[in-house]
């Protein structure tokens, strides 16, 4: 049974979030149980996690405050395992180091802070930076799939179908198109085009050099008769 001091504890606990955000975290119960958290961090810049939405979850015991919650990540990230719990000090794996004035914003902060370091942890695994960089650009995408994301997190719903958008844009900007021609034919039409201009040249130098008989013949009559005209006189 969920004690009494754990909801007042854990309501008052998302009032200061709502009134005073996290930089790269956003955190909300769910709406069917105060005691399950899930949480969203954004990566941090110069990191391989930079551009990433990591999705998690965090589950706090009936008497919270006094004993630590279970802390879990659902994204593929490439530092922990998804749906494993992670070993902190913050976490359940270490009740003997907990510290009741702890909350929710601290546990995720360090959460976040762990995340840039490379110790072994239970839960934690080994992936190159390369590995990390390609998971944080999929992030996103793969946090939309998930119906308990989108419920709670519509706000990233949106930034999803906006990237969407945007490199739908992007993809027609770059894109050159001939506007009277196809692109896959535009490559091939130049060619043909030159070949026509030159074979038309080619006719009219020819029809230039030749001269129809009875014109060379009218010619050469009127020419003649030029020439006679002085004899004719005399």
């Amino acid at each position: 049974m969920v004690e009494r001091a754990s909801v007042k504890r854990l309501q008052k606990e998302f009032r200061e979030l709502c009134k005073e955000p996290i930089p790269q975290i956003v955190a909300r119960p769910s709406p069917n149980d105060i005691l399950e958290w899930h949480y969203v961090l954004e990566g941090s810049e110069g990191t391989p996690y930079a551009g990433g939405y990591y999705h998690g979850k965090i589950k706090f015991p009936p008497d919270y405050p006094f004993k630590p919650p279970s802390i879990s990540m659902i994204t593929p990230n490439g530092r922990f395992a998804p749906h494993k719990k992670i070993c902190l000090s913050m976490s359940d794996f270490h009740p003997e180091t907990w510290n009741p004035i702890w909350s929710v914003s601290s546990i995720l902060t360090g959460l976040l802070s762990f995340m840039i370091d490379k110790s072994d942890t239970t839960g934690s695994i080994t992936t190159t930076d390369a590995e990390k960089r390609q998971l944080a650009r999929k992030s996103l995408a793969y946090n939309c799939k998930d119906k308990t994301f989108m419920k709670m997190f519509p706000e990233y719903l949106e930034k999803y179908e906006q990237q969407n958008e945007e490199k739908s844009v992007f993809g027609l900007t770059v894109k050159k198109e001939h506007p009277c021609l196809p692109q896959a034919n535009f490559e091939h039409a130049v060619p043909q085009l030159q070949d026509r201009v030159n074979a038309n040249d080619v006719a009219i130098k020819r029809r230039s050099k030749e001269m129809p008989f009875w014109l060379l013949f009218l010619l050469v009559s009127g020419f003649g008769l030029v020439m006679a005209l002085p004899l004719l006189q005399l």
